[in-house]
């Protein structure tokens, strides 16, 4: 695999990440894949190692850009109240409209890219970064046509006007969402939300509900289960080439 280190420029600033190829000759599809809270980090780019290796142009951006930070452990980060705040008012920093702009720079930077093949994009996320996802695709609806959440969390928030499956009604894309089990971030409430919004909307979207904890496909969250993350993968870049490479 072959990393790239890359500064998109935003209208916030720039925007340091990382792009995960092939070995070979592309070009490749793209996919962004936005990370869990806990922001960029060496588990994260070797799952973007691993994406790649299926054939994929693989874009891991900088979330927290905007407000420098101390990378956070996560194998102690949810035992360690300091750190666990920190984690939370960085995610809490990040509104809406600045992960679309964000995600509009990202799509325009990997379309531009020599390794990225024309064509549709794909947008991952995790945890936190499925909702990224989400709202990429709803920003993006003429280039992002496969978008895929792991746990994500906050996808369909009751009473919340900014929720993302309130923007189903903008996406083309079609959806993959891989719920974990008896995950308070996204209960079997917010499944039928997601639900109704996206037939309302006429979204195609797969939910999945996997017998893991939340956190289940990165693996320096404690909640890694080996058996899910298998199936993550193998979901992953099956669903990617279907929605990607016909």
């Amino acid at each position: 695999m072959t990393r790239t280190e890359l500064a998109v420029e935003t209208p916030d600033g720039t925007c340091r990440a990382t792009l995960h190829t092939p070995d070979g000759e592309g070009p490749w599809p793209g996919v962004v894949s936005y990370p869990d809270a806990g922001g960029v980090r060496e588990t994260l780019a070797g799952m973007a190692d691993a994406l790649a290796a299926r054939g994929f142009a693989v874009l891991v951006p900088d979330i927290y850009h905007r407000t420098p930070y101390a990378p956070f452990d996560t194998s102690t980060l949810f035992g360690d109240p300091e750190e666990f705040a920190r984690l939370t008012s960085l995610a809490g920093s990040l509104t809406p409209n600045q992960v679309v702009t964000d995600a509009k720079s990202l799509v325009a930077a990997l379309r531009a890219r020599a390794e990225v093949a024309s064509g549709g994009l794909g947008a991952a996320g995790y945890c936190f970064g499925g909702s990224m996802a989400f709202r990429a695709a709803a920003a993006e609806p003429d280039h992002v046509a496969a978008v895929a959440t792991f746990h994500g969390g906050g996808l369909a928030a009751p009473d919340d006007p900014s929720s993302p499956h309130l923007l189903a009604g903008s996406i083309r894309a079609a959806v993959y969402v891989a719920a974990a089990t008896d995950d308070a971030s996204f209960d079997t409430a917010a499944h039928a939300r997601l639900r109704e919004a996206c037939d309302a909307a006429g979204v195609a979207l797969t939910l999945e509900t996997y017998p893991a904890a939340h956190g289940f496909a990165v693996p320096d969250n404690p909640t890694h289960d080996d058996e899910a993350d298998r199936r993550h993968r193998e979901t992953l870049a099956a669903f990617l080439t279907e929605q990607l490479l016909r």
